[in-house]
């Protein structure tokens, strides 16, 4: 390991992993009560425990790219981290009021938590994802700032590079964006339509800057191909993203109250939204038949390509059947949803964050040729298990996604089946 300060990223992974734990565990839960609707009711309802699920995921992705930045920008950047005392005070912030808004889900009744915490002097809460009270938001957006602050400064005060440049564009994207879960509009589509703006702009905008960033700095460093012709690829797949994501976001104004001009630009939008994952893949792997080394660590690379796969099949293919405005007319909102959802959640950024993990915390632990070939097996006998699981998952959401619109969407006659009869 170059840098000292790059040691600050350990504890950011060990606690995504922790919060990857609990995810599993709560996604487990839910998938129960989908087959016995009483399982762990009144102590943990259905809406609880999706709630916890949806949140841990959003903020162990969060701990993975700041772990993940805080490893590569010194290494990138050439210098220490401007504060690593900031990074660590930062971890422990964050930490705390991720722990305190999971038990505050699972331990008040919702409806009391907006109470306690006041949310009716400046009301945020109660949508989907943003369900975090009014207090921790602001927390979220000070742990923000001395984050992307602490980053900024290493790169202003280091060398530049690509890789650093797109992700310190990603990051104050990720923090910009988050100030719309403050504003809450009284009319249903207005707020639907800024929520899209954190929603949407994170998952299928910035943060695919902030993936681009880590794979590329992953795949320099086990591939030593040039990092010149890295970052041509990089330049073209960050410039179809933001093109392609940003006017993509209309995919989800369709039928919400919005003009229909939005039908035409979210429908042709969402059609190129999954070329630039198809680069990606292409990218990926001409890289590894162009490289120069042959890193001991192969499984980081092995995690590389996989997240390249598996975010084009998820974020691409499954985004794609149900984006165009007259298919959406019958899928939104299904279980096809669900289905695109979780592997594109698992393939960009799940195992984007496992990519980083399996390169760099060896390392960290004084490896500096990753793990043993044994733990190697291990290691992806871990990564068979997880793709397939994460594949059976969506196929068989998808099965129930087109029945449930077969039964109860597609007749138009007054044939199709109630909502609870389809359920």
């Amino acid at each position: 390991m170059k840098y000292s300060s790059q040691m600050v990223a350990k504890p950011y992974f060990i606690f995504a992993l922790l919060l990857l734990a609990g995810e599993m565990l709560f996604g487990l839960v839910l998938g129960l009560q989908y087959i016995n609707g009483d399982f762990l009711f009144p102590l943990i309802p259905f809406n609880v425990a999706r709630m916890v699920h949806t949140n841990l995921l959003i903020v162990l992705i969060l701990f993975a790219f700041m772990g993940a930045a805080y490893y590569l920008v010194p290494e990138e950047s050439e210098r220490e981290l401007w504060s690593p005392k900031l990074a660590i005070i930062t971890f422990w912030v964050f930490a705390v009021a991720g722990v305190i808004t999971i038990l505050g889900y699972l331990l008040v009744p919702y409806a009391t938590l907006t109470e306690i915490t006041y949310n009716h002097l400046f009301p945020t809460m109660g949508r989907e994802f943003l369900e975090q009270p009014t207090i921790i938001k602001i927390g979220i957006v000070i742990v923000a700032i001395s984050f992307v602050f602490n980053i900024a400064m290493t790169v202003l005060k280091g060398r530049k590079t690509v890789i650093t440049v797109v992700l310190l564009t990603g990051l104050l994207g990720l923090a910009g964006l988050f100030l719309f879960a403050f504003y809450l509009p009284a009319n249903l589509a207005e707020d639907k339509f800024f929520w899209w703006f954190v929603v949407h702009l994170w998952v299928e905008g910035v943060w695919e800057l902030i993936l681009g960033a880590i794979l590329s700095f992953v795949l320099i460093k086990v591939t030593g191909v040039d990092r010149e012709h890295i970052d041509k690829w990089l330049y073209l797949i960050i410039a179809m993203t933001l093109v392609s994501g940003i006017i993509g976001t209309g995919h989800h104004f369709f039928y919400i109250g919005t003009p229909d001009y939005w039908l035409w630009l979210g429908s042709i939008a969402s059609a190129v939204e999954p070329l630039p994952f198809f680069l990606m893949v292409l990218y990926a792997f001409a890289m590894e038949r162009q490289r120069r080394v042959f890193h001991e660590n192969k499984i980081a690379l092995t995690w590389a390509k996989g997240t390249a796969v598996i975010a084009f099949l998820g974020a691409g293919v499954w985004g794609f059947i149900h984006t165009l405005a007259p298919v959406n007319y019958y899928t939104h909102g299904t279980q096809l949803t669900a289905a695109h959802g979780h592997l594109a959640f698992f393939g960009a950024y799940i195992m984007i964050a496992f990519t980083i993990i399996s390169y760099s915390m060896p390392i960290m632990r004084g490896r500096l040729k990753g793990n043993s070939l044994k733990a190697q097996k291990v290691e992806r006998v871990s990564f068979w298990l997880m793709v397939i699981g994460m594949l059976g998952l969506t196929l068989a959401l998808t099965v129930a996604g087109v029945w449930q619109i077969v039964l109860q969407r597609w007749p138009e006659s007054g044939e199709a089946l109630n909502f609870m009869s389809t359920q």
